[in-house]
């Protein structure tokens, strides 16, 4: 009887140690179960891997694709830093973009990261709906700086284009809300990224570029630094300089641009088609970032002579914002 005691109270121990053993060891990064990302074989890429999960969902903005590139050699027993774009369906391959065009930004991270010139890391493409494209990237809280008058008589002139818009059809805030509250941590748990904000950055083109700098400003706790090319300051009216849109904008960056002791911008523009409405803002945002405490290592805008706004002039520069802020 004793024997038997002694035996079941040893099991009983084991079982114990077996289960709070099981509890310690960690859990596999396998990402959201409901969430299915596939390799994209058909994609021309010059280095990596490209995922794609087709509809990304959202309880904040209109599902769309959204694309993991991974590098050469990516390992699950190493840590990546993390770059996120807006515009992703441009990134890739000129065969299916709707201009023939890309930023080629396999081929330019490959590039460097062989040269040793930048940290591993993933780059994250979020596609836009074209529909819907300037609602989801112009930064919302720009509005808080303009007078209700201004604000009804831009939407009045809406109007009269055929623009049939409210404040409530932008979503600014909410895509942002989308990337930190669903789409960061899906990366996070899924791939072997750093997920601190000194390894998290954000960038995009136009549209794109002023997200970027919204993003910064709104979560500087979350990201890093961004690339903001081709600026589009202007915001809805190009040809007015410092028009309603653009002095509200001016304004949000001026009181909300983040500390300069632990964030970088990266901004440039170049002079031709839609970007040869951009110099006249460089005084503007230079000025600003100089009241903020940017220097040259942590603040660039740059000119590029006789570039356009497309994205066959942005891969032809787009290892400098790479080096500035991925810079080993």
């Amino acid at each position: 009887m004793l024997r038997k005691t002694i035996l079941l109270v040893l099991f009983i121990s084991t079982l114990v140690a077996c289960k709070k053993q099981e509890k310690e060891i960690p859990e596999k990064k396998d990402g959201h179960p409901s969430i299915k990302a596939e390799k994209l074989s058909e994609v021309l890429l010059s280095g990596g891997e490209l995922m794609r999960i087709d509809s990304f969902p959202s309880n904040y903005i209109t599902p769309r694709p959204v694309d993991v590139w991974l590098p050469n050699d990516y390992s699950d027993k190493k840590e990546y830093k993390v770059f996120y774009m807006h515009d992703g369906q441009n990134l890739f391959d000129a065969n299916t973009t709707w201009n023939n065009q890309e930023w080629k930004a396999d081929e330019w991270i490959t590039e460097l990261i062989e040269k040793d010139s930048i940290h591993d890391l993933i780059l994250v493409g979020i596609h836009n709906i074209p529909k819907i494209r300037f609602l989801d990237l112009f930064p919302e809280k720009a509005f808080n700086y303009m007078t209700e008058k201004v604000k009804d008589s831009l939407f009045e002139d809406g109007k009269k284009k055929g623009l049939s818009i409210t404040l409530e059809d932008f979503k600014g805030d909410e895509y942002l809300k989308f990337i930190i509250e669903e789409l960061k941590p899906y990366i996070d748990q899924t791939y072997a990224t750093k997920p601190s904000r000194e390894d998290t950055f954000i960038g995009g083109s136009s549209m794109g570029g002023l997200m970027s700098m919204y993003a910064m400003c709104e979560y500087p706790d979350v990201f890093a630094g961004a690339a903001c090319v081709s600026t589009h300051w202007s915001g809805m009216n190009p040809t007015a300089y410092k028009n309603p849109v653009a002095k509200s904008i001016l304004a949000y960056m001026k009181e909300k641009v983040p500390s300069a002791s632990d964030h970088k911008f990266y901004f440039d523009y170049g002079t031709e088609t839609l970007d040869a409405f951009y110099p006249k803002y460089l005084t503007d945002v230079d000025d600003i970032f100089s009241a903020k405490g940017y220097k040259s290592h942590n603040y660039m805008n740059l000119e590029f002579e006789g570039a356009d706004h497309s994205e066959s002039s942005w891969n032809r520069r787009f290892d400098i914002p790479l080096t500035f802020l991925f810079k080993k």
